[in-house]
């Protein structure tokens, strides 16, 4: 499968509000790398967090490495940064 989200696309998170779903796309730490904040796809609830997959599953690390993960917060939307202003 394709990733959804490419290197340098921007995101849209949201902490909180409906409970995450299976298939969301989510911001993570995993438990055995809390210094590693991942955007990954929620798969299931497990055991102390949710189990995450990558879109791209051949060259990913995932929670088949890390194991489950914390949900930091839900991806709501991608959008790319507007170009910067040249300086007059």
């Amino acid at each position: 499968m394709a990733p959804t989200l490419k290197h340098g696309d921007a995101v849209l998170v949201r902490k909180g509000g409906r409970p995450i779903r299976p298939g969301d796309v989510v911001v993570a730490r995993f438990l055995a790398r809390p210094d590693l904040l991942v955007v990954k796809r929620a798969v299931r609830p497990a055991a102390g967090g949710w189990w995450l997959i990558g879109d791209n599953e051949l060259v990913t690390d995932d929670s088949r490495v890390y194991g489950p993960a914390q949900i930091v917060g839900r991806v709501v939307c991608r959008y790319w940064p507007r170009p910067r202003l040249l300086a007059q």
